[in-house]
């Protein structure tokens, strides 16, 4: 497995040990955001699993050091970019999972379970058209393929959780109710990645898949707070084309600095996330349609705000924090 250490990873890895697999994960030596994560910690995290030290961007490294000569049946990738920029992106979205892709054939892997997004369904962003090209790698390798496509995760939902708290006001684009999704846990999310390795009808297939109940919009998470704390609901609308705006900005600054270039891909991010929902996207009608994205699982965002106001559940966005 690549990707074992962020959240989603560690919650795939969990699956896949507890159904019995025998799991060999392939981490950097300081693994999670800014390297934080040591060999240990890594350990602690990863319980059930053999770690295996070295670079995933590295094809040689993948080879000597993670597949080590050994026979593989399966290789599952949790791999992303963190932060979505083109050279970010092209990196690990694109390289790195094409070079563990490679890496896993020549050791005789002949299954592989691919975490990707919903939103490469309407790609204007780097990071999409990355994951789209090695989609079309991993649909063209030959191999028995499942490419998971899953909505918004709890964990990017949950940035103004500590804001609304301290009494300020829920921020919406718009009036809150441009956009919809259906957030699925990473628990959730992870039990049905391990189950691609099994599941004949999840093989060879694109999956979209969301979180349990019906769409909900923005302004729905802003109303479920308030009212998990008791108080009247208060909303701070921003006009998505500020985003827009900024972005445009940055962009022609960019030309003369990768930095600047950078946080106005940043911005179209924002945007994008601000102006389409993460549901399936009907071809025909270029709509989104919450009642054509499937279900998965029983936890809900609602629940998950819950146990964060309570103290059970951190805040663990990591290098996803906005707000």
């Amino acid at each position: 497995m690549v990707g074992a250490t962020g959240t989603i990873g560690r919650a795939t890895a969990s699956a896949l040990t507890e159904r019995g697999h025998e799991l060999v994960c392939f981490i950097r030596p300081r693994a999670g955001p800014a390297g934080a994560l040591s060999p240990e910690e890594a350990a602690r995290i990863l319980p059930g699993a053999t770690l295996r030290f070295g670079d995933a961007t590295d094809h040689v490294s993948l080879a000597r050091d993670g597949f080590c000569g050994e026979q593989f049946d399966a290789l599952v990738s949790c791999l992303a970019s963190r932060t979505g920029t083109p050279r970010d992106a092209w990196a690990i979205d694109h390289a790195a999972n094409l070079a563990a892709l490679h890496a896993a054939r020549q050791a005789g892997v002949t299954q592989v379970v691919h975490l990707s997004a919903i939103c490469v369904q309407k790609p204007k962003l780097a990071f999409q058209y990355a994951k789209l090209a090695f989609e079309r790698e991993l649909m063209a390798s030959g191999l028995t393929w499942s490419i998971v496509r899953p909505t918004a995760f709890f964990k990017s939902l949950s940035g103004q959780v500590e804001r609304v708290k301290q009494g300020k006001p829920y921020m919406i684009f718009g009036d809150g109710r441009l956009t919809a999704c259906k957030p699925i846990s990473d628990r959730d999310l992870a039990s049905y990645l391990a189950d691609c390795l099994e599941d004949p009808s999840r093989q060879n297939r694109i999956l979209p898949i969301g979180g349990p109940g019906e769409a909900i919009t923005p302004r729905d998470q802003g109303e479920a707070l308030f009212a998990l704390l008791g108080r009247e609901a208060k909303f701070q609308q921003v006009p998505p084309g500020m985003i827009s705006a900024i972005g445009g900005g940055l962009r022609l600054l960019g030309r003369f600095s990768r930095t600047l270039a950078d946080k106005a891909e940043l911005a179209a991010i924002g945007h994008y996330y601000a102006t389409e929902s993460m549901l399936v996207l009907d071809p025909e009608s270029g709509r989104y349609d919450a009642n054509a994205t499937p279900s998965t699982g029983s936890d809900t965002l609602f629940e998950h705000y819950a146990r964060m106001l309570s103290g059970e559940t951190e805040d663990d966005r990591g290098d996803h924090a906005v707000f």
